[in-house]
């Protein structure tokens, strides 16, 4: 596996549909300069997310709306050698670049990702945290909101974002895992608890779980999309 140098572009594509609420702190979390880009892969926002994202430096391209098709989108634009698929959302610490390529030059590893921190009070959160990171970590499965990032090769070489509605994080590392380890990192990701808050925290977790069993029981994306829709609608 080729080494990373030290001033490979990293490009941070990040996905949205009406995220005017989230995505100005997000962007201010990120340095954009010579060896940084920030892409906003939007879906169709009827807010000010797109105005947001221009004013905060990033370069704004559209597609369909649905992360992977964004995400695909936001890569295919994208001049970096390093790929970094950040939720609008999420906040990282301020030197994430170096720890990236840092991550990437170790032998073996494939793609990386943070641990995640949720911005929200209580040990049953905490819980939450600890236990994404177990699984993060010894089964080398992190999901989108801890920030995954790879080399421009291994996303070409593993077929990108496969074109689905759900669990299109979960696939892509599955692939990734077969180029080499997924490393997650000390240093979190910071990403808002709005949803633990909307729905519940045990709700939440519940809907999360019941996605992954019932995608690995071969139930396909469509309708597990459709039921996970119905499900996080606020009571």
């Amino acid at each position: 596996m080729s080494t990373v140098p030290k001033t490979s572009k990293i490009s941070v594509i990040i996905p949205t549909l009406n995220e005017a609420d989230n995505l100005r702190a997000t962007l201010e979390s990120l340095r954009p300069g010579r060896d940084l880009e920030i892409i906003v892969a939007d879906g169709g926002s009827s807010d000010a997310t797109v105005r947001i994202a221009e004013q905060g430096g990033a370069k704004v391209v559209t597609s369909r709306p649905g992360r992977s098709f964004q995400q695909n989108a936001g890569a295919a634009a994208a001049a970096g050698g390093i790929l970094l698929f950040l939720h609008a959302d999420t906040r990282l610490a301020a030197d994430f670049a170096g720890a990236i390529r840092a991550c990437l030059n170790e032998k073996g590893v494939a793609a990386g990702a943070f641990s995640l921190s949720v911005e929200m009070a209580g040990p049953a959160i905490r819980f939450i945290e600890i236990m994404a990171n177990l699984r993060s970590r010894l089964l080398q499965q992190p999901y989108g909101d801890q920030g995954l990032f790879m080399t421009r090769e291994n996303f070409t070489t593993s077929g990108g974002f496969p074109e689905i509605e759900i669990m299109e994080d979960f696939v892509l590392v599955g692939k990734l895992r077969n180029l080499g380890r997924i490393k997650t990192l000390p240093a979190v990701a910071v990403t808002s608890g709005r949803r633990w808050q909307k729905l519940g925290i045990a709700r939440t977790t519940l809907i999360n779980q019941a996605i992954v069993i019932g995608y690995l029981f071969g139930r396909s994306p469509t309708s597990l999309a459709s039921w996970y829709r119905i499900s996080s609608r606020a009571r």
